[in-house]
């Protein structure tokens, strides 16, 4: 049939042209385009995530009958048919060296974690982290959707339709084909216009007479401009919220990248502050077996009472405890830490302390404010929608306009007089119309309703973001207070170590002259100098992180390592506050023999 073959090469022509091969990998340049550009507006250190790879992990691996089915299976045996495996009573010392094997840490092959390895580990693996660039590459993508809606959109359909109808015993049956290939544009002011092309044709397959085959098609253009209501910068609203929406989304990640950072590393501060509270315990242990060694052999040759050597094994009996608690707290933490970082609970890792020896700022708190009103990125995104809802208050004022709209359009058709008309266009038989419609606003309760709502939410909006100003002024100096309180506790920390240590070392020079308990107390006192000690060297590292990340000040470089601003970081660490140099080991006196050289002072 003439129709048919006409039909397929029209058709295959039109959706040849409709039908675009732009993939996936097209769509993901796209998106890291526009972020990086995006990202870059802030600083040549910030980072932009890679969309690649992004929703991609099992897009071929889906089990139609495992995800489609209405009753997914639920395992939740009788409690008969469950058992709960007992153990006979043990002996305390069994039960310790039990517990001792849990929490032994494998360092064969194990991974060294160090603050910068944490940083960038963080940032590859972490789930915290690889949500957040999510976050932002959707922002990006709603962009690009956006962005679409204003460009010259293509649109086509291919209609086949058969016909049929019967007159005193005549019947006939007809083929009809329709072809139509629309162009449309949104206007920036409001208002579209569109281009078609529309091809018709007819074949009587079954006719009293004879076949027919008709053909013929028509080019139209039209638009339609609005020139009260809806006319303007308020027809772009939706691209201009989501061309802002990815400044903000630009910022929020950048700002999420340092918390991050700052997060991390207080993770991190906090093992290596268990890590030395362990040592604490254990040296305290240490020196409580030497002391109950001592005390038995006085006891054995009569020169003390024997309740005063039950006083030096309570203290061995309480370090024990300590000790294990103070392990199973480090491995408990080590565990979370690993999952933090995104890593395997099971993948063994060993903490390495590593220096991080920042100078203290030399800052006022009214400084600090000023740095902070200035470079938050956060505070730059509440000025900023606060924007966003003036312009909803003039958006919300237009819709109380009339509707004015101009529209119109042309044809430009085949030849009527040709069975086939062809392609040739015929000028003289053009057909136009022009209209202006005014729409009469007699009922705009809602558009009202509307308005009232986006002066609220304007009133809202400017709450808030005097109430964040606030927050952010007084949290920057409360910053530049914690650096100098910190530093003052680190001072009387470190003191309280000292005199403990002197008040140690001279017991040891008059021991005939000290009870077991004041030996005792004093090392218990000790213990919690340097605990305390090793708490307020970790607060005034994160005092310093929070500073700058309270001022914006905090910079963090694209594989997510912490980037010092200039003169920030200490040559010759000379201050009190070396602020994650190694400590070096206390000058104790001699703590006796080990543990093991000791064995079991119960035995």
């Amino acid at each position: 049939m003439k129709l048919f073959k006409t039909a397929m090469v029209v058709g295959a022509g039109l959706f040849g042209l409709i039908l675009g091969c732009e993939s996936i990998e097209d769509i993901d340049r796209q998106t890291e385009s526009l972020l990086s550009k995006r990202s870059l507006s802030l600083g040549k250190d910030t980072a932009t995530p890679l969309p690649a790879g992004r929703g991609m992990t099992e897009a071929t691996g889906f089990d139609r009958e495992s995800v489609s089915g209405k009753r997914p299976q639920t395992r939740n045996p009788d409690a008969a048919t469950l058992t709960y495996p007992t153990r006979a009573a043990e002996e305390a010392a069994q039960v310790a060296e039990r517990l001792a094997a849990f929490q032994e840490l494998p360092e064969a092959g194990a991974m060294e974690i160090d603050l910068p390895t944490a940083w960038r580990q963080s940032q590859k693996t972490g789930r915290e982290y690889l949500a957040a660039e999510e976050d932002y590459i959707l922002a990006g993508i709603r962009l690009l959707v956006e962005r679409h809606r204003w460009e010259l959109q293509f649109d086509g359909t291919s209609t086949v339709s058969v016909s049929g109808d019967q007159v005193d015993g005549d019947s006939s049956t007809a083929l009809r084909v329709i072809n139509q290939l629309v162009a449309t544009q949104q206007l920036p002011y409001g208002g579209e216009v569109a281009a078609r092309w529309v091809w018709n044709a007819t074949e009587n397959l079954r006719s009293s007479v004879s076949g027919q085959y008709v053909q013929a098609s028509s080019i139209i253009l039209d638009g339609n401009i609005p020139l009260l209501r809806g006319a303007g910068l308020v027809a772009q609203e939706s691209l201009i919220q989501a061309e802002r929406d990815l400044v903000y989304s630009a910022r929020n990640f950048e700002q999420f990248r340092r918390e991050y950072l700052v997060s991390i590393a207080r993770d991190y501060f906090a093992l290596l502050q268990q890590q030395k509270g362990i040592q604490n315990v254990r040296e305290q242990l240490n020196r409580s077996i030497y002391e109950e060694q001592r005390n038995r052999a006085l006891v054995d040759a009569g020169r003390i009472a024997e309740f005063e050597l039950s006083i030096a094994t309570n203290e061995v009996l309480s370090s024990q405890a300590s000790l294990a608690a103070a392990k199973e707290s480090y491995v408990l933490s080590l565990d979370r830490f690993k999952i933090r970082l995104g890593l395997s609970v099971d993948a063994p890792i060993v903490l390495v302390e590593s220096p991080l020896p920042i100078a203290l700022p030399e800052v006022n708190p009214q400084e600090a404010a000023a740095i902070a009103l200035d470079y938050r990125l956060d505070l730059q995104n509440q000025r900023d929608q606060y924007v966003d809802s003036k312009r909803g208050v003039l958006n919300a004022r237009n819709q109380l306009l009339p509707d004015l709209d101009l529209s119109g359009s042309v044809t430009f058709p085949t030849d009527a007089d040709e069975d086939e008309g062809g392609a040739v266009y015929e000028p003289d038989d053009v057909q136009w119309a022009t209209a202006l419609t005014f729409g009469i606003p007699l009922d705009r309760r809602n558009e009202r309703l509307a308005l009232r709502s986006a002066m609220i939410g304007l009133e809202r909006s400017g709450r808030d973001l005097s109430r964040f100003r606030d927050d952010v002024v007084v949290d920057a100096r409360a910053r530049v207070r914690e650096i100098d309180r910190s530093r003052f506790d680190l001072d009387l920390r470190e003191r309280a170590v000292q005199i403990n240590l002197r008040r140690q070392q001279e017991q040891d020079l008059k021991r005939e002259e000290v009870t077991p308990q004041e030996v005792a107390d004093t090392a218990n006192a000790l213990q919690q100098a340097r605990d305390a000690r090793d708490q307020a060297e970790t607060d005034l590292r994160n005092a310093v992180l929070d500073y700058l990340l309270a001022t914006g000040q905090l910079r963090v470089q694209r594989d997510g390592m912490f980037l010092p601003l200039p003169g920030m970081m200490l040559e010759d660490a000379t201050t009190p506050s070396e602020l994650a140099q190694p400590r070096p080991a206390p000058n104790d006196p001699p703590e006796g023999p080990t543990p093991e050289e000791l064995g079991d002072p119960r035995e």
